[in-house]
C-alpha cells in the first residue's frame, strides 16, 4: 500500500471540531484529528463523536486534506472505542500512538478488517502510520513496519522532553546527531519494505520558523518527505521545505527527454548540462518529476 506525497500532517485537537476548518485553511496535505493526548481525560469519550462528525462533515464539504485520526492507545482501554466511532467513509488513515511490538499491529489490522466490514468498506480501507515513542518500538522498527499491509509510514525519535526524549534518556538538540542513528534506521525500515514517504516530525518551538525550516531541511537530507505538524503556522514552511523546487523538475524533465532522444539514437550514456548520465539518474528524475504531478494533482 502507498501513501500520498503529504508534505505536511497537521495536529488538531479532536474535541475542538471549529479547529479543523482552520487546519484545512492552513494548506495542509492531511489533518490528524487527535483522540490522544490533546485531549483532556473528561472530554475523550465525548470527543469521538466531535471527530465522527468532523469526518462526515469534511468529507461532504469534498475537502482537499485527507482525513487521519490518531486513535488512544490499546493500553488506555479507549481504542477499541476510538474505532468504533472514527472508522467510516472519509477516514483515510490512523496515526499509532505507543505501539510496542509487530503483535500490536497485526490485533489492530483484524480488528480494522471486521469494522471494515461491518460499515462496507473495502479490505484495507484504512491506511496506518506508526509513531514510535517508546525504545522498544524504535528497537523492533523493522517488524512492526512490516506487520501490516496496511502500514504507509512512520516517524520516531521525535519531540523534545515528551515520550521518545524520556524513553531513550536523551537531550535533544537542534542538530539531531543525538537522534540520528533512531531516525535513519526508521527511513531504512521503511524504504527495504518499498515504503518511501516517511515522516519528519515533530517541531514544538511554535514561533521559531527559522530552526523549524532547518529541522525540515535537515530531515529531508536524511531521506524524509514530510512534517508532522502541531501548529498551523508550521505547515508552510513544511509544504516548501519538502515540496519539489521547480528549476530542478523543470531540469528532471529536460534530462529525461535528452535521454530518451539518446537512447533512440543507441546511447544509454549521455553528456546532460555537462554532467554524465544513464538509466540511473533517469529513475532519479522521473521519480522527482511524479513527485511534483502527483503533489500537483492534489493541489
Amino acid at each position: 500500500m502507498t501513501m500520498k506525497p503529504y508534505r505536511s500532517m497537521l495536529f488538531v485537537p479532536g474535541h475542538k471540531g471549529a479547529w479543523a476548518d482552520k487546519g484545512v485553511n492552513s494548506g495542509t496535505d492531511a489533518l490528524i484529528l487527535d483522540l490522544e493526548d490533546s485531549v483532556p481525560p473528561v472530554e475523550k469519550v465525548a470527543a469521538r463523536d466531535v471527530v465522527a462528525e468532523t469526518i462526515d462533515r469534511l468529507t461532504g464539504q469534498g475537502v482537499r486534506p485527507d482525513l487521519w485520526v490518531r486513535v488512544n492507545p490499546e493500553e488506555t482501554g479507549l481504542m477499541n472505542g476510538d474505532l468504533e466511532a472514527v472508522v467510516r467513509p472519509g477516514l483515510a488513515g490512523l496515526f499509532l500512538a505507543k505501539i510496542y511490538n509487530e503483535t500490536d499491529v497485526v490485533r489492530l489490522d483484524a480488528v480494522l478488517s471486521h469494522i471494515e466490514r461491518l460499515r462496507g468498506l473495502d479490505d484495507g480501507h484504512v491506511k496506518l502510520l506508526a509513531c514510535f515513542e517508546t525504545a522498544e518500538a524504535m528497537g523492533s522498527c523493522e517488524k512492526i513496519v512490516a506487520a501490516s499491509g496496511r502500514m504507509v509510514s512512520a516517524l520516531g525519535a521525535t519531540g523534545p522532553n515528551a515520550d521518545a526524549g524520556r524513553s531513550l534518556g536523551i537531550e535533544f538538540t537542534l542538530e539531531g546527531l543525538e537522534t540520528l542513528y533512531m531516525r535513519s534506521r526508521v527511513n531504512l525500515a521503511l524504504r527495504q519494505i518499498g515504503l518511501i514517504h516517511p515522516m519528519a516530525g515533530v517541531w514544538q518551538d511554535l514561533a521559531n520558523l527559522d530552526g523549524l525550516r532547518t529541522f525540515c531541511e535537515d530531515s529531508r537530507r536524511l531521506g524524509y518527505r514530510g512534517l508532522v505538524a502541531i501548529h498551523p503556522s508550521h505547515v508552510a514552511v513544511a509544504n516548501e521545505v519538502y515540496g519539489p523546487d521547480p528549476e530542478e523538475v523543470a531540469t528532471a524533465r529536460r534530462l529525461i527527454a535528452v535521454y530518451n532522444e539518446a537512447e533512440a539514437a543507441g546511447s544509454s550514456a549521455v553528456d546532460f548540462e555537462g554532467q554524465h548520465i544513464d538509466i540511473a539518474h533517469v529513475k532519479t528524475a522521473q521519480a522527482l518529476v511524479d513527485l511534483a504531478e502527483a503533489i500537483e494533482a492534489g493541489s
